[in-house]
């Protein structure tokens, strides 16, 4: 098998809560499990959706390959290299290598910074540029790649648009020629149509420079349009991953079914939903045994409750976390 861009394996992140006065005087703690064993593979050019509801993880999961949090276990290596090794030179060429581009991109911009000195600064970091006329060239390129012209540098944040500000985020992302770029939920906070412009501008940077995507997102119809491959996150757990047109043909999860149920469908000649949860979701905190849909799912067993489902192969490329598949 070829090496592929990407390879998380048994990844975990758990955080040790201590609660009130009471509970700390008591010597009393809690385990928050956000991630807990997961494991993926995302191959050179191509484009995984994360999805899930939130609290699910998916966002501490780009953290942790990045390493803006340190895992508690688990490897994640990047074009063969063990990431989590990686100190102090070798780790700022890992984050020249993979960026990051958040879900709001006002409150991730400085406002107090004009756009020239917001993408100038990654390029001074990773030594990019030999002047400020280099910079200042290289700023102007990065702002036509993204849809923007030479009179938008010198103005602050708050003088563009939500669209804009998201443009001005990826193109710093751009700055440095990475090859891989987590997107975390980073059309959420945009108007539908504004959302649909900033994911044609994503498939088209990922043509023009060979990118590798890790889309990290709540709404499958965003995920629908823009990935290969798709995997579903529930309560710190992968449930299902495989290509993305079989997932969103044929589901095998329950929660994802009951995912697909809530997309809006505007054709009223649909199929009703497949399958709804009841409940509440379930909490990452001191989780029971078994599967972490258990308590919600209309198809569980005694046996749901008591051993947690391996994520399996069932077909090929398409694996699912379920004991009544």
């Amino acid at each position: 098998m070829a090496e592929a861009m990407l390879e998380v394996t048994d990844l975990h992140k758990h955080f040790t809560l201590h609660g009130d006065l009471v509970s700390r005087l008591a010597g009393k703690t809690q385990t928050l499990k956000a991630v807990d064993g997961i494991s993926f593979r995302i191959e050179s050019g191509e484009t995984l959706g994360l999805v899930g509801e939130s609290g699910c993880g998916k966002s501490t999961t780009g953290r942790l390959i990045t390493r803006l949090v340190e895992p508690s276990s688990g490897d994640i290596r990047l074009k063969g290299e063990d990431v989590l090794q990686f100190e102090g030179k070798k780790l700022l060429e890992s984050r020249k290598a993979m960026q990051l581009v958040f879900q709001d991109p006002y409150s991730s911009l400085n406002p107090r910074k004009t756009i020239m000195q917001i993408l100038e600064r990654p390029l001074e970091i990773h030594n990019l540029a030999e002047n400020w006329t280099t910079k200042r060239e290289r700023v102007l390129e990065l702002l036509n790649l993204v849809g923007l012209g030479r009179e938008h540098v010198d103005r602050y944040p708050h003088e563009f648009s939500g669209g804009q500000r998201q443009r001005i985020a990826i193109a710093r992302a751009l700055a440095v020629d990475p090859e891989f770029i987590i997107g975390d939920e980073p059309v959420s906070a945009l108007d539908v149509s504004v959302q649909a412009q900033i994911l044609n501008l994503f498939r088209e940077l990922q043509e023009k420079f060979s990118l590798t995507y890790l889309f990290i997102a709540h709404d499958l119809s965003v995920v629908r349009h823009i990935s290969d491959r798709v995997a579903v996150m529930y309560v710190g757990k992968i449930v299902e991953l495989g290509p993305a047109s079989e997932i969103f043909a044929n589901p095998q999860h329950p929660y994802t079914s009951a995912l697909m149920a809530a997309v809006p469908e505007a054709d009223p000649k649909k199929p009703a939903p497949r399958l709804t949860l009841q409940g509440e979701l379930a909490t990452p905190i001191d989780p029971p045994p078994g599967c972490r849909l258990n308590g919600r799912c209309p198809k569980a067993t005694p046996e749901c409750g008591e051993i947690t489902p391996p994520l399996l192969e069932q077909a090929p490329g398409h694996f699912v976390a379920c004991h009544n598949i």
